[in-house]
Parts: C-alpha cells; sequence; structure tokens
C-alpha cells in the first residue's frame, strides 16, 4: 500500500521503517527539514536500536521519500498516518493544534483529490478528540464527508523507546477504531503477517485503550517504588517481594479487580491498606498513591448517593448490602456506607440481601454485628423480593445474579435503575438504566 506519514519523530519514524520493511511505499512528511533530509539519506533522526538500518534499507529499496510538502505526500499516497506530537499545556490538557492543523492542510489536499483516501491517527489523544477535533476540521476544509468521501479511524501505537521495532512486530494487540467496516478493513490491513490479538472498535473506546494503558504503567511504577520505600524502611528486599507477587497472574497480574463500578470493602483490602500507610508513617515516609485508594474508594460511594439525589425520589430499593455476591460478610461494606447516607438524608430504603436476611436470623458473629452495629440497617432489610415493590428507583449492589430477574419482575423500562456492578446487558436497554461509571 502507498502510505504517507505526517510526523517523523519516535512514533512517525518508527512507523514509516517497519511499513517499508514489510513492503508498503512510505512518504514521510514533516516541517522540520533536518528530519526530512536525515530520513531522505537514511539516517535516523532519532536513537532507537535498529532504526537507522531499517530505514536505510527502505530509502536503498526505494520504499521510503521523505520530503516538506503534504501536497506531494497526498497526491502519491491512499492511506495517511498522522503521528504530530499532541504536547501537554500548562494546565495539564492536550495541544491539539499540531494535529488539527494537519487534518486541516490534509483535508484541504483532498479537496481537490478524486480517489478516496484515508486518514488514520495514530497520535495520542484523549477520547472524543477525533470527533470532536479532527473530523470537523478534515471535513470542513475538504468539503467531504468522513465515511464516504474519504476513511477515517484510529490506530493508538503500543511502542516503548529504546525497543521500538520489536513492539511494533510483537504487539501486546493490535487496536483499531474505525466507523465503519471498509475502513476498519483497510487499517488492519497494514498489519497483515503480523501474530498478535486483533480489535475493532469505536474510535473512542480505541482512544480510551491508550490512556487506560498509560495511565496504568504509571500507576504500575508508582506502586512498586511506593511499596518498595516502606519495604525497604522495614528491612525487606522490595524485589524479591514483587519477584513473588508478580507470580500470581490469577489476581495480581489479571484481569481480576479491573473491572469498573463500586467501591471496594470487606475485611482486607480497607484494613490492610490503612495498615501498609501506618506502617509508612511510623518510617516517616509518605504514602500518596495508598492515601489517594481510600480517598477514590470513598468518592466512587459519594458518586452512587449523588446519582441517587439526582433522580428526586425517595423510596430506594437496595439489592445487596454484603461486599460482594454470595457472601454474608458486612465488614467494611460500602453499600453499608452507602445506606447509611441515604438513611441520614433521609431516605425510605428497603434492602434486599437473602443471605444477610438469614444471617440476621441465625446465630453468630454476623447475627451480632447486625444486631448491634447495624440495628437502624437491620430494620430496612425485607425478607422477599416482593417486598420492594412501590420503591421509586433500584439500586443494584452487588453481582446476586437473581437481582436482574428481580429488578426486570419489579419495573418497568423508565424505572430508573442504577447499577453498581454492571450485571445484565437486558438491564442495559432500558430507558431508566444508568451505570456507576460506564
Amino acid at each position: 500500500m502507498k502510505t504517507s506519514i505526517f510526523g517523523i519523530g519516535y512514533v512517525g519514524a518508527v512507523t514509516a521503517a517497519c511499513l517499508a520493511k514489510d513492503g508498503h511505499h512510505v512518504i514521510a512528511v514533516d516541517t522540520d527539514p533536518v528530519k526530512v533530509m536525515c530520513l531522505a539519506k537514511g539516517r535516523s533522526p532519532i536513537v532507537e536500536k535498529d532504526l537507522g538500518d531499517y530505514l536505510a534499507e527502505g530509502v536503498k529499496a526505494g520504499r521510503i521519500k521523505a520530503t516538506l510538502s503534504a501536497a506531494e505526500a497526498i497526491e502519491n499516497s491512499d492511506m495517511s498516518l498522522i503521528c504530530v506530537g499532541t504536547p501537554s499545556r500548562a494546565d495539564g490538557s492536550l495541544d491539539l493544534s499540531y494535529v488539527e492543523a494537519v487534518c486541516r492542510e490534509i483535508g484541504t489536499l483532498l479537496k481537490s483529490k478524486s480517489a478516496y483516501h484515508t486518514i488514520v491517527l495514530r497520535s495520542t489523544m484523549v477520547p472524543g478528540s477525533a470527533h470532536g477535533v479532527c473530523k470537523p476540521a478534515l471535513e470542513k476544509s475538504s468539503g467531504k464527508k468522513a465515511g464516504e468521501g474519504f476513511g477515517f479511524g484510529n490506530n493508538p501505537e503500543f511502542l516503548r523507546e529504546s525497543s521500538a521495532i520489536f513492539d511494533y512486530y510483537h504487539p501486546p494487540k493490535i487496536v483499531v477504531g474505525a466507523d465503519d467496516d471498509k475502513t476498519a478493513s483497510l487499517i488492519m490491513s497494514i498489519y497483515d503477517g503480523i501474530d498478535a490479538p486483533r480489535v475493532t472498535t469505536e474510535i473512542a473506546i480505541a482512544e480510551g485503550v491508550k490512556y487506560a494503558d498509560n495511565a496504568w504503567h504509571a500507576m504500575k511504577v508508582g506502586f512498586a517504588n511506593e511499596m518498595g520505600n516502606i519495604l525497604k524502611a522495614h528491612g525487606v528486599d522490595s524485589h524479591q517481594v514483587m519477584d513473588i507477587f508478580c507470580l500470581d497472574t490469577k489476581l495480581n497480574i489479571s484481569k481480576a479487580y479491573l473491572k469498573p463500578g463500586f467501591a471496594f470493602g470487606g475485611s482486607c483490602l480497607p484494613k490492610d491498606v490503612r495498615a501498609i500507610r501506618a506502617a509508612a508513617n511510623s518510617k516517616n515516609i509518605k504514602t500518596p498513591i495508598f492515601d489517594a485508594l481510600l480517598e477514590a474508594n470513598e468518592l466512587q460511594v459519594n458518586r452512587a448517593v449523588s446519582m441517587i439525589d439526582k433522580i428526586g425520589s425517595k423510596k430506594i430499593a437496595l439489592l445487596g448490602l454484603s461486599f460482594k455476591a454470595g457472601t454474608d460478610d458486612l465488614r467494611e461494606s460500602p453499600l453499608v456506607t452507602l445506606a447509611n447516607h441515604l438513611l441520614n438524608k433521609g431516605y425510605d430504603l428497603k434492602i434486599y440481601d437473602p443471605n444477610i436476611w438469614h444471617a440476621r436470623e441465625q446465630e453468630g458473629a454476623n447475627q451480632k454485628y447486625i444486631k448491634e452495629k447495624l440495628s437502624h440497617i437491620s430494620s430496612c432489610l425485607v425478607e422477599k423480593s416482593d417486598d420492594m415493590k412501590g420503591s421509586d428507583v433500584f439500586v443494584i449492589g452487588n453481582p446476586t445474579k437473581d437481582f436482574a430477574t428481580i429488578v426486570m419482575t419489579l419495573t418497568n423500562d423508565n424505572t430508573p435503575v442504577i447499577d453498581l456492578v454492571r450485571l445484565n446487558p437486558d438491564l442495559e436497554k432500558r430507558a431508566g438504566y444508568d451505570g456507576i461509571c460506564w
């Protein structure tokens, strides 16, 4: 395929070199004459393992050209990959002026081009940027409509500096966002021969994937460093601890706990986060990440309260009180915290949780806890799901399977349903449905 690449930085130069290596013809465009001169001579404009060799090979084979002329690039290519920078502004937001300017320039050139051309955003941008900034710029300057007059999509990169060539050919996944199947297939085709999971999705979701990746990587570095500082202060080898930690691919390095939803609770997580903070404080070590964990957890409970407040109805049915399904454990359950907030605000609350109802009737630690610590909440418990009839708002608190059937039986399509766990896709089709963070 004949491709043009706008921006000869880390992403653009590596992408150009690898596309040429795979047999594609590439025209690289930049406003910096030094970068253009380097590429034209087969030299790398940056320090990156193997990149110089790949570029030299591409230029020698006639598959890589470099130019200052956007018109030359658009005229002689079928697909353009935008790889220009998206630096931070002073307030932390992205400066999309370079991307927008390139889109306007490409759009102006497409106005007089009769052949179908596809534009692919490879620059890192927050969700909504493609449709909010780039697509309007392209359509306004070209006079054409995306998906009809030109192809439009995005293809986030997952390249690490110093191993970018290796990462290009061994990616964790290939993600393509597009509004139409033709564009998605065309973009995905440039990766023929690369063995990796392939995902075609909506443009905004593809944008979001890149940010989830980078934020998670930053979180991992920060977590490991914070944990390491605490362990060192207590005379413990942090590398040995984390080596053993990483052996757990069921809970630690896995999908576990990475589904957006409600706050964490139970007898372990809140207590142990507080304990590790206290251990750090005893050694005068600051723990901003662990501090934020507890703050974020509290904010998620407050978010649920705000969603209920916004509806404006007073009769609330809460399905689930234990911190997770299949247990009667109420220790530090965020649903107990939520119930307390609602009662303090004067809501008429009914709570259905068969595990808790039975625990209340049986002798044991939970019965004692309910009677002594949660007597005000205990009076809100109902024995049967039918006892929640007449409630104005239904809140799904934990993923007990029966809750979906109960909600669909007791409500109509317009009844407000606030889902804290994303229980059932059929519920999401209802007009009154709202998820806490989806």
